[in-house]
């Protein structure tokens, strides 16, 4: 007997993601703040990016690390402090785990259910850094949970 082994899984592409790339920067560019955003594939890897003129040069890791977050846990960065912060053997040795990001600016990238890849966003307030990643989402018509 025969079973097949093996499964089809769906990734970002290089166009889907330069696009939110696009609408991200427009955001950034709309509210005055320069950012870095990072878009990653399912596996994390990064697939499309971008550093405005004037973005800071510490945001261009933590963006690709907030990206790298949502993919690798699927659900959005700023759900890890909610998570972590009554709990403090987690609270306290959790946020050591390299690449591991806990506040906002990071979201998984999901179409109908399944896990795509991951968008992050840095340089300014981790509001705005929300703002800015939830805008680039909600223009391709994905939420942000």
């Amino acid at each position: 007997m025969t079973t097949n082994k093996s499964v089809t899984v769906q990734n970002i592409t290089a166009e889907f993601a330069q696009e939110l790339i696009d609408a991200a920067a427009n955001k950034a560019a709309e509210i005055s703040v320069p950012m870095v955003i990072s878009v990653v594939d399912r596996d994390g890897t990064l697939k499309a990016f971008l550093r405005m003129d004037g973005a800071p040069q510490l945001s261009v890791d933590i963006a690709q690390n907030k990206a790298y977050t949502a993919t690798a846990f699927g659900i959005s960065t700023d759900n890890w402090y909610e998570f972590i912060k009554d709990d403090d053997p987690l609270r306290l040795s959790i946020p050591h785990t390299d690449r591991l990001v806990t506040f906002g600016g990071g979201y998984p990238i999901k179409v109908n259910g399944e896990l795509i890849g991951g968008i992050g966003v840095s340089g300014g307030h981790y509001n705005q850094d929300m703002q800015v990643a939830a805008t680039a989402l909600e223009s391709a018509g994905l939420s942000t949970s």
